[in-house]
C-alpha cells in the first residue's frame, strides 16, 4: 500500500510543480485568447491549456517592428455548448512581456 501511495505521490508531484513553475505569460495567453476568442463565439465558456503540453521558448525575434521574446505553443482545449476539442495553440509575447498574438487550430 506505501508503495502505491509513494508512485501516485511521484506522479502528481511533478505536475504540480510543472503547474507552479508556468511563467505568468502562460496565463496572459489563456486571458487573452479567451476573450479574442469570446468575440467570435460567445458561446465559448473556458480555455484550458493542457499543461504538459505546453512547449515555452525564449525567443529573439520581431514581427515587423514588435520584438518578440517568448513563443508558447501546446494543446487547449475549448469548451463551447457542445463539444470539447482539442486544438493547438501559439502564443506570442513581446518584450514587454505583452501578448502580440494567440492563434488557435483545430487538430
Amino acid at each position: 500500500m506505501r508503495f502505491v501511495l509513494a508512485v501516485l505521490a511521484s506522479t502528481i508531484l511533478p505536475a504540480a510543480s510543472a503547474l507552479a513553475q508556468a511563467p505568468a505569460e502562460v496565463e496572459a495567453c489563456r486571458l487573452s485568447g479567451l476573450a479574442a476568442l469570446k468575440e467570435r463565439s460567445p458561446s465559448l465558456e473556458h480555455l484550458t491549456f493542457d499543461m504538459e503540453s505546453l512547449a515555452i521558448s525564449k525567443a529573439a525575434t520581431r514581427v515587423e517592428d514588435t520584438p518578440i521574446r517568448m513563443v508558447v505553443m501546446g494543446d487547449a482545449y475549448l469548451q463551447r455548448e457542445k463539444s470539447d476539442k482539442p486544438n493547438r495553440f501559439v502564443c506570442l509575447i513581446s518584450d514587454k512581456g505583452k501578448v502580440v498574438l494567440t492563434f488557435f487550430t483545430e487538430q
